[in-house]
């Protein structure tokens, strides 16, 4: 079959070119002549300035990260990576009540003992004002009840005169023993209600103490439903509003604490093995890189997490992780109170060995 299918082959001659066709066909000779386009030649006369262009800028780029390069940390120099948080403190009512007034705003920066929000208290100023009534009317039976002794006293020593005589008149036979028990029960009667109108007093008097009480307990709980900052920082949240009923404990702001700012990092068995409570720290923040802010390590888990509770190989150990807190010193962080801002990005390095001194970059700056 096969020297059949090649016997069927047709090999066709090609047909000699004319002489105007041959003209049409550029020779071997002259590809090398041939017109270039206009973009191909700007590009090959161009082409060495680019060339020179490209490496320039790459000593450029080579140049700044060798000077900008950051020098590799100290072994006693453990880090990690975390957000800036302050102390969030709830401004909640102690009492149920309806809002009466609300005196600041989300971001308002405020000062402790400022005046945040005032509750409804008409319902407690009308029972301060029945105790103090009442404090009133005890004094009034006080001055009573005192009158009531003097005269009970008096009684007791005109009875005890009658009693002096007859005691003396009886032994002369002048009276008879009738008489001198009767002035006997009368002195009996006199120093009985002398002791009834002591306790009458005595009795007027705590009552004066129970009406002033009441006053002020009332007076306190008029005064915590005025709702104040118990330290210096920022509202952070506004969650109620003018005219709402909260119950007791319903939160109406959330501020953050300017005198505890600090920030949470994770750092692995072997580094968080070396932090000890006390450390010295330095917090850099994203967003103010060149202004390492000073710290001190101020909590240690003592429990890892990320990973199961039981762990069998030191593969797995490695991989626990520790939370780390390093706080800002307050009076630094109060004296800096414009710039904190709850959540911005850092990290954090914790120095182990207190002889070891801190890089130029991590320096304390004011």
């Amino acid at each position: 079959m096969q020297p059949e299918q090649d016997a069927e082959i047709e090999i066709v001659a090609a047909e000699p070119l004319s002489p105007q066709q041959q003209h049409l066909v550029p020779s071997v000779e002259n590809l090398g002549k041939l017109p270039k386009s206009t973009s191909v030649r700007r590009f090959l006369r161009w082409r060495p300035v680019l060339v020179a262009l490209v490496g320039i800028a790459a000593f450029i780029g080579a140049a700044y990260w060798w000077t900008h390069r950051t020098a590799p940390l100290p072994a006693a120099i453990v880090m990690g990576n975390g957000r800036i948080e302050a102390d969030p403190i709830d401004i909640a009512t102690k009492f149920p009540g309806r809002v009466l007034e609300l005196r600041v705003d989300e971001g308002a920066k405020v000062t402790a003992g400022q005046v945040l929000a005032v509750m409804d208290t008409r319902d407690l100023e009308a029972s301060l004002k029945k105790a103090e009534a009442q404090a009133e009317q005890a004094k009034k039976v006080i001055n009573e009840a005192n009158a009531l002794l003097n005269q009970q006293h008096s009684q007791l020593v005109f009875a005890q005169q009658q009693m002096d005589r007859s005691s003396s008149l009886f032994k002369s036979g002048w009276i008879t023993k009738e008489v001198f028990d009767q002035r006997q029960q009368a002195l009996n009667a006199a120093q009985a209600g002398d002791i009834a109108a002591q306790a009458r007093v005595t009795e007027a008097v705590h009552a004066l103490d129970a009406a002033n009480h009441d006053s002020e307990f009332l007076r306190v709980n008029i005064a915590d439903n005025t709702l104040i900052a118990p330290r210096n920082g920022r509202i952070a949240y506004r969650i109620a509003n003018t005219g709402e009923v909260l119950a007791a404990g319903g939160k109406v702001f959330t501020m953050l604490d300017f005198g505890y700012v600090y920030m949470d990092i994770y750092l692995p068995t072997l580094d968080a093995g070396r932090v000890r409570i006390g450390d010295e720290a330095r917090i850099v923040l994203d967003a103010y890189p060149d202004h390492p802010i000073p710290a001190n390590v101020t909590f240690i888990a003592d429990q890892a997490q990320f990973t199961p509770k039981m762990v069998e190989t030191q593969t797995e150990r490695d991989k626990l992780m520790f939370r780390v807190r390093v706080r800002i010193d307050p009076i630094r962080s109060m004296a800096h109170a414009d710039y904190v801002r709850s959540g911005l990005p850092g990290v954090a390095y914790v120095l182990t060995d207190a002889n070891v001194k801190w890089p130029e970059r991590l320096q304390a700056r004011s």
